[in-house]
């Protein structure tokens, strides 16, 4: 009771600033002589360190919203891209089924082409398309032949479609890149967009074989590398005459024969598969930007918990030790008296 009545005593000295034993007993207590002498005393630092938890922690709750949103509105895009991707499979399938698809075919000139986004925050499907392009390319300068005897090294040229696999690509095989399309998800996906693209590949060079890169859609949190392969006309033409699968086709109606049957066979399995592969790898962004969103979500929640409970201590220890040093500097001033 004693200390009790002392502490009152001392805390209406300090509210009224009456005498030197308030000044001595403050100066004690909070370490005011610190605070005039231009320096920051403990007190000071606590509430620093606090203001920085209390801004980190907003700086989280940002974030978390931010994600949260960017959440919602994938999940509304991938609805709507899924819708579209069973309507380009019905496509490209009656082409897979009538031609087949030979990553395999070894050719004098091939252009890959891969598909990737024009926005990140998606997970790795990007760098999976750059990796599998990167691999592949690899691969064909080491199996590709040529009948040409004075250009022993086989053609392989690169088109990139979207900014992520451009930036990544320009790095070291900015020498095969011979077509990069960028923001073309701005405009919507549609099957005239493919057919300029088709028609700008065809003027640039005309190629044996054409391979299309990209993701293919599985689910929200699983999407497959896939590689399409689609052979011009001068190549079917050379297949059908050595007995290949379209061998029991009968082509009439056309004064070249099959020729012009199979440049727009060619022409039109190119622009399908592109544009299956263009949705394949919309919707599998969507699908991974969702599921990204959500574990940055989750993640932001975690660290929210822990900065909370980080901040709660620190400001009960802060209030602890003031609610100590009042007592002793009541006790102190007690004992000065007597």
């Amino acid at each position: 009771m004693a200390m009790q009545g002392g502490a009152r005593r001392l805390l209406g000295r300090l509210v009224q600033g009456l005498g030197p034993a308030s000044e001595q007993t403050f100066g004690g207590a909070f370490g005011a002589q610190n605070f005039i002498n231009g320096e920051l005393g403990t007190a000071g630092s606590r509430n620093a360190s606090q203001l920085a938890v209390k801004n980190r922690m907003k700086s989280v709750k940002n974030i978390q919203k931010i994600t949260k949103a960017m959440k919602m509105v994938a999940a509304s895009k991938l609805r709507r891209a899924q819708e579209q991707l069973e309507k380009t499979r019905s496509i490209w399938q009656p082409f897979t089924a009538l031609l087949g698809d030979a990553p395999a075919t070894v050719a004098e000139k091939s252009l890959t082409i891969t598909v990737s986004s024009d926005k990140g925050l998606c997970g790795g499907i990007n760098s999976t398309a750059v990796k599998y392009t990167r691999a592949y390319k690899r691969w064909l300068d080491q199996h590709d032949v040529t009948a040409v005897a004075e250009n022993p090294k086989p053609l392989v040229d690169i088109a990139v479609l979207g900014e992520k696999g451009k930036a990544q690509l320009q790095r070291d095989l900015s020498k095969s890149l011979v077509l990069t399309a960028v923001d073309y998800s701005r405009v919507g996906i549609n099957f005239s967009l493919v057919c300029e693209m088709i028609d700008q590949i065809m003027k640039e060079k005309e190629y044996d074989v054409y391979r299309v890169i990209f993701n293919r859609f599985a689910s929200t949190i699983s999407f497959q590398p896939t590689v399409a392969t689609v052979l011009s006309a001068t190549t079917l033409q050379d297949q059908l005459e050595g007995g290949g699968s379209l061998e029991e086709y009968e082509f009439e109606g056309t004064e070249n024969g099959a020729a012009e049957v199979l440049q727009d066979l060619s022409e039109f399995h190119l622009a399908s598969v592109l544009y299956n592969g263009l949705v394949e790898n919309a919707t599998s962004e969507q699908g991974a930007r969702m599921s990204a969103m959500d574990s940055s979500t989750r993640n932001a929640s975690e660290v929210l918990e822990k900065l909370t409970l980080n901040y709660n201590r620190s400001r009960q220890a802060a209030i602890t030790t003031e609610l100590i040093e009042i007592i002793s500097g009541a006790a102190a001033l007690e004992a000065g008296n007597d």
